[in-house]
């Protein structure tokens, strides 16, 4: 499999990345509502310092003059700082978790002047014996694989612009020792190209109960966007 080599996002739709195959240099999606969404850049080379920037344009001074009371006792600059702080080091977690799996595309759902809601990520699935690229082996690996789930995965065959893929529902604990608490809901498209010899895995994350239908939609809207050039 080739390793994904970062270059800076492709303007105009969405995250680009390029890899070292001679057959594809670019993996490209277009965001559903642009301006709600953060393209994590994981070229920077100090990553610290940018999820700091995007959370100053992300909270604006006059973000929070209408939501401090003139008489709290928490001045605006102190809840401006305290949002920044928070809103970075969410955006610098979800840029570290990109990195580590060489993601070719990533991004989060942040409505501006709020947290975020959710994280897209694609990635080429590596070390995958070229006898195992086929659905029937990509679903067994997805219905045998260990939980603790809230309940079993949903798992579906579906046709993609990019070629056949498998989509995987799921609804498990943040915590994987915990068989309750916080649950964390996302959709997983495991894709096999019809042009080239790999596997990819695009897949939306989120934690708010009551979007499964919404953002499952969105999942697709963008697994349907995929595109290698």
């Amino acid at each position: 499999m080739p390793t994904p080599d970062i270059t800076e996002p492709d303007a105009g739709t969405g995250t680009g990345s390029g890899s070292s195959s001679a057959d594809w240099h670019e993996c490209r999606i277009t965001l559903p509502a642009a301006h709600n969404w953060l393209v994590l850049d994981l070229a920077v080379e100090q990553p610290e310092t940018w999820a700091w920037s995007v959370a100053e344009e992300h909270f604006p001074a006059a973000a929070v003059a209408s939501v401090v009371p003139a008489a709290s006792a928490t001045s605006p600059a102190d809840v401006l700082v305290e949002w920044r702080e928070a809103f970075a080091a969410d955006v610098l977690w979800y840029w570290t978790v990109a990195a580590r799996q060489k993601a070719l595309c990533a991004s989060l759902l942040t409505p501006q002047g709020g947290g975020v809601a959710a994280f897209y990520c694609v990635r080429e699935l590596a070390g995958i014996p070229s006898a195992s690229l086929r659905l029937d082996v990509l679903r067994a690996e997805a219905e045998q694989a260990e939980g603790p789930y809230f309940r079993p995965p949903e798992v579906t065959e579906v046709e993609l612009p990019l070629g056949s893929a498998l989509r995987v529902h799921r609804l498990e604990p943040t915590d994987p020792e915990a068989d309750s608490g916080t649950v964390v809901e996302g959709v997983a498209h495991y894709v096999l190209p019809r042009a080239y010899p790999t596997a990819l895995e695009c897949r939306l994350l989120w934690g708010a109960p009551g979007l499964g239908e919404e953002l499952g939609k969105m999942a697709d809207e963008l697994a349907e966007s995929v595109r290698l050039v």
